[in-house]
């Protein structure tokens, strides 16, 4: 019996050991003099006592401002590399792309995948499953003619559905969430739901909520590329394409139709260029060049939406010197998108919403190389084609068929454009009215 009870306290007493090593292994090798600055931690609980915990992006940027472009945090035990601004996000994940393309193994992200499909997968095994994809999406006519026309079809019956509530004050989250699901559904499966189908409506509801859920801070391998095409990588990456597919542009075109109705000067502009270059013709991708300024509003929509503010967590692949900094393999990173697409430096008016970032002097459509909602380099949205299609077109029909107005009773100057907490930044619940234009 005492033998046993010995036993016991001795294993307690390695395993704690081991522990400590650990920890001290980790804790030395990013306490360098030449590691990032940061704000000082507390035992076990790190930097978590000063975060804004609904949005943590607020304190990352508040800091961004005391350390500068590099700093770390810690979140618990783990040492979080943080990069903001335009500069120092590019250098790291365009100029440095190799060294930063790994994705953070984040407990609540890994109990999800199991290190399967693309967006939270690693090593090879992305590798293989970003290659498959991209020649898979290409495949499908991805950019092409025939996706073009899923959505324009799509496009119809979001009309059609709109129309029926003869311009009575509407929620368009979930219907907006249920047109952008389809076109998805359409390409991976060959057919659609009906918006009020209670399985799809089931499912989109899930979607959001696990998004939601994913945004809170408290949240293998061969050579063969063979062995990655199995049910399990293929289940998860049908998951990513549908839900990251889903929810970001859904969300994005939410925030369109809250800040057409919060700036009627902004959604008169646009519905004149509108008549004048499509008239009653529906739209279609071959116009867009010849509609900037609608362009240019799309753009700073995505731009001031900012819905993926502190992007998908990062890790380096290997040893690495940024800014005189050194930042070891393994290393937690965090590409502040918020920080670029508000960069001072590189934004007129950074926290307003102002068509003319894209335009010049002449109203010609201008590119702007700090335009990174799609994130950069390597890990790159691999759906931003589709998502710039579906943008314009699903936009540039609900501006050309509908008047946005706030509910009776609302000014459109008052309308709230505080986000909401999750995983991506989406407006809050609001009721607009969509009323069919003569």
């Amino acid at each position: 019996m005492e033998w046993t009870v010995l036993t016991g306290i001795f294993l307690v007493l390695a395993l704690t050991l081991v522990f400590i090593m650990n920890i001290k292994s980790v804790w030395n090798c990013c306490n360098r003099g030449d590691f990032p600055p940061g704000p000082r931690p507390l035992p076990v609980i790190g930097n978590l006592h000063i975060m804004d915990l609904k949005r943590p992006s607020r304190t990352l940027l508040e800091l961004s401002e005391t350390y500068g472009p590099v700093f770390s945090i810690q979140m618990g035990f783990t040492k979080t590399v943080v990069l903001s601004g335009y500069e120092m996000v590019k250098e790291a994940l365009v100029n440095q792309a190799d060294a930063f393309a790994e994705r953070a193994e984040v407990p609540a992200f890994e109990e999800l995948s199991r290190g399967n499909g693309i967006l939270f997968s690693h090593g090879e095994n992305w590798k293989v499953m970003r290659r498959f994809t991209l020649s898979t999406l290409r495949d499908l006519g991805m950019g092409k003619r025939v996706i073009e026309d899923h959505i324009v079809e799509e496009c119809g019956h979001l009309i059609e559905n709109i129309d029926s509530q003869k311009g009575k004050p509407i929620d368009l989250t979930m219907i907006m969430n249920a047109a952008v699901a389809n076109v998805i559904v359409s390409i991976l499966l060959g057919e659609r739901f009906s918006y009020t189908d209670p399985q799809f409506t089931r499912l989109l509801h899930l979607i959001n909520e696990t998004i939601k859920l994913a945004g809170t801070p408290s949240v293998m391998e061969k050579s063969d590329t063979k062995s990655y095409f199995n049910n399990d990588n293929f289940k998860s990456l049908i998951s990513n394409l549908f839900s990251a597919g889903m929810d970001t542009t859904s969300t994005t075109l939410c925030w369109g139709i809250l800040l057409m109705t919060k700036y009627p000067k902004i959604q008169q502009k646009v519905q004149e260029e509108i008549e004048k270059v499509l008239g009653s013709n529906p739209p279609r991708m071959e116009y867009r060049s010849k509609m900037p300024y609608t362009d240019a509003v799309i753009h700073e929509i995505q731009r001031f939406a900012n819905i993926l503010p502190m992007n998908l967590p990062h890790a380096t692949t290997m040893d690495v010197t940024l800014k005189g900094y050194f930042i070891p393999k393994g290393t937690y990173i965090i590409p502040l998108l918020a920080s670029v697409l508000q960069d001072k430096s590189e934004w007129e008016k950074p926290d307003a919403f102002y068509p003319e970032h894209f335009l010049d002097a002449e109203g010609k459509f201008v590119k702007k190389e700090a335009f990174m909602p799609f994130s950069a380099g390597r890990r790159r949205c691999v759906g931003e084609t589709l998502a710039k299609m579906e943008l314009f077109l699903f936009f540039t029909s609900l501006l050309q068929r509908f008047s946005l107005h706030s509910a009776p009773g609302v000014s459109s100057s008052d309308l709230d454009l505080t986000p909401e907490v999750g995983l991506t930044s989406g407006p809050l619940p609001h009721k607009i009215c969509m009323a069919a234009r003569a």
